[in-house]
């Protein structure tokens, strides 16, 4: 929110020795305030905000306000706070003395919190004054000619009762040319005698409102402004009681946060993006409105709202252009007027067929978010497009924690940067809560989407897979109408498996199915339509075959199987025999990179610290299937 004055109006003050009474504007008789700034709806006309007394204030950003039983306030973030700048030589500050008074409540500490002022604090510069505050008390930072050591010296008076996140206070600075104090609340908390003769303001004419701005520091506050009044008289402490004690019960009120800390249940996070297309998904803890705002820039000029209240929220955005890089931003305002929302992310739509893209690939996260957590860190370093999750997301799909303080913390690093695509696996129990969070193509347990040349068939092997069944004539269909270069499949289950004992125990019997026979019903069909790569998970470790074809190792024209099943899960490894399929197998946590360039894919595969530990590149045309070739 940035603001311009447009008019400076000086007006005559009442000729008095001191301010005694409340202003004008509130009723009572007393002197006018020089500007006065009082914070409501009514102020408003088209995108200015009418002055009580002097200045009207001009906003280029969305106003939103809170209400409660006494009146509105304006409620500010850190995309909202801005500044004022004057017009003309006069910049209608006083300089002799100076009364500011705020009616403010502050949602999150700064370090540099500032409600109103004009400042610079830039290297030995020290000019101006800031009403403001910092990690916990309310503050006034002030520069005049007696304390100038020619690049001007600032002196920051403290108060020392701690602002109540989401309370309004009453803060009040007063300068008179000898002094100056602090008083919060009604009453006096610091005082310096440090500053006197004149303010020195910096060259720049502008006032910062909500914001501790100069020419390098823009640190905007988290809160809400009810009114703002600037005086060029000192006020006694006695005008300063009564008129906290006139505003009491605005004081008293219950506290409101503008933003909620624990407002997200679920943090941001991209589903299914297309080339004009995508979803924006978030969960609250309570429920509330549905926006988003998005567009080319970080200011995000575009909004899309959705009705009603939720507590899973879920935004598609549409008409967007292929291959695009955008911003978004969300926003939850609660039943209580507090707002939920979130830092400003990016996303890319879809590129076009021939362009290179990048993927990455997890699987069996479960309840491990210190390992998908570091390995989502290291895999959004290396850009993906998107991700695709083969399973297994959760421990137990039924169980909501598992959801909001697993699964999604760990994936927070890149999920709110790219879409992922997900399958179903057997620790999901085909729970209600995976079909809340995800937003795929009906019936989401099984789906098909297509980025560049390539094509993803998506399968849920907890389910009938058998030929015949509903996935395998489904999948047929998908296969045979798919014009795609490369074809990938997707299903939790591996139809091929070197693990120890999940197929029978190799370390007491030879028997072993090695791999799921019934993922294995599916061999026939990637055969058929010459599918390139099966990927799959639950076994937690890393394998890659050789391609397949009939049941043997191949040297082209077969597909390759591979399970990325290690980015959280409990650990698993190979067994003592190497069968015909095996290429390379690793024990440990660890995802995949998968890079593709027309009829060139190069799969790389890294561990928790970072390291490549297997790589193969496959060269194919659009009619051929792939061939295995040394990097």
């Amino acid at each position: 929110m940035y603001l311009q004055i447009l008019r400076p109006v000086l007006l005559p003050l009442a000729l008095t020795v001191s301010l005694l009474l409340a202003s004008s504007a509130h009723g009572h008789d007393g002197p006018d305030p020089l500007i006065h700034w009082d914070f409501k709806p009514q102020q408003l006309q088209g995108s200015k905000l009418k002055a009580r007394l002097g200045m009207d204030i001009e906003f280029s950003g969305p106003l939103r306000w809170s209400q409660d039983e006494f009146g509105h306030s304006l409620m500010l973030t850190p995309r909202t706070a801005g500044y004022a700048q004057p017009t003309g030589t006069d910049t209608t500050l006083p300089t002799r003395a100076l009364t500011v008074s705020a009616w403010v409540s502050v949602d999150e500490p700064l370090d540099w919190g500032g409600i109103i002022g004009r400042i610079q604090d830039d290297g030995d510069q020290e000019l101006g004054w800031m009403l403001g505050f910092d990690r916990r008390v309310f503050t006034l930072t002030v520069s005049t000619s007696g304390a100038n050591d020619g690049n001007g010296r600032h002196t920051v008076l403290k108060g020392t009762t701690a602002w109540m996140p989401g309370r309004f206070h009453h803060v009040v600075a007063v300068f008179d040319g000898q002094s100056a104090r602090l008083y919060v609340d009604g009453k006096e908390e610091a005082f310096s005698a440090e500053q006197y003769g004149e303010i020195l303001y910096p060259a720049a004419q502008q006032i910062s409102i909500g914001s501790f701005r100069d020419g390098n520091e823009d640190h905007r506050m988290t809160g809400r402004l009810r009114d703002i009044r600037i005086f060029d008289l000192a006020a006694k402490s006695e005008w300063v009681r009564q008129e906290f004690e006139h505003g009491v019960k605005v004081a008293a009120l219950a506290a409101r946060p503008v933003v909620s800390d624990s407002g997200f249940a679920v943090e941001p996070y991209l589903q299914f993006g297309t080339q004009t297309s995508m979803t924006i998904m978030w969960r609250t803890t309570q429920p509330g409105s549905t926006l988003v705002r998005y567009g080319a820039t970080a200011a995000c000029e575009q909004e899309l709202a959705v009705d009603g209240q939720h507590d899973i929220h879920e935004v598609l955005l549409q008409n967007l252009e292929p291959e695009t890089q955008y911003f978004y931003t969300v926003e939850t305002t609660l039943a209580d007027g507090s707002i939920v929302e979130s830092p400003t992310y990016t996303f890319t739509t879809a590129v076009r067929d021939q362009t290179p893209f990048a993927f990455a690939v997890f699987g069996d996260t479960q309840k491990n978010p210190k390992v998908s957590g570091q390995l989502a860190t290291m895999a959004w370093a290396q850009r993906p497009s998107f991700l695709v999750h083969v399973g297994d997301l959760v421990d137990k799909g039924t169980l909501a924690n598992h959801w909001t303080e697993h699964f999604f913390p760990g994936m927070k690093p890149i999920a709110q940067r790219i879409p992922f695509y997900p399958v179903l696996g057997n620790h999901e129990e085909n729970a209600q809560n995976y079909f809340d969070y995800m937003a795929l193509p009906a019936p989401e347990y099984r789906y098909t989407f297509r980025y560049g040349n390539t094509q993803f068939f998506m399968i849920d092997s907890n389910r009938d897979i058998s030929p015949g069944s509903e996935q395998f004539e489904w999948l047929k269909q998908e296969l045979q109408q798919s014009q795609a270069v490369w074809k990938i499949a997707c299903h939790h289950h591996p139809p091929y498996s070197s693990d120890e004992d999940d197929y029978g125990n190799l370390w007491k019997t030879r028997i072993s199915t090695r791999g799921d026979l019934r993922a294995r019903q599916l061999v026939a069909l990637y055969e058929e339509f010459q599918v390139d790569i099966v990927w799959s998970g639950h076994i937690h470790s890393y394998e890659r075959t050789w391609p397949i074809h009939q049941g043997q190792a191949v040297e082209q024209q077969g597909t390759i199987y591979m399970i990325t099943g290690g980015a959280g899960g409990n650990l698993e490894t190979a067994g003592p025999f190497r069968p015909f399929f095996q290429n390379n197998v690793k024990h440990g946590h660890h995802y995949c990179m998968v890079a593709v360039n027309g009829g060139t894919m190069e799969i790389k595969a890294f561990d928790l610290e970072g390291r490549l530990f297997d790589t193969v590149t496959l060269k194919k045309s659009a009619a051929n299937a792939p061939q295995p070739a040394q990097p």
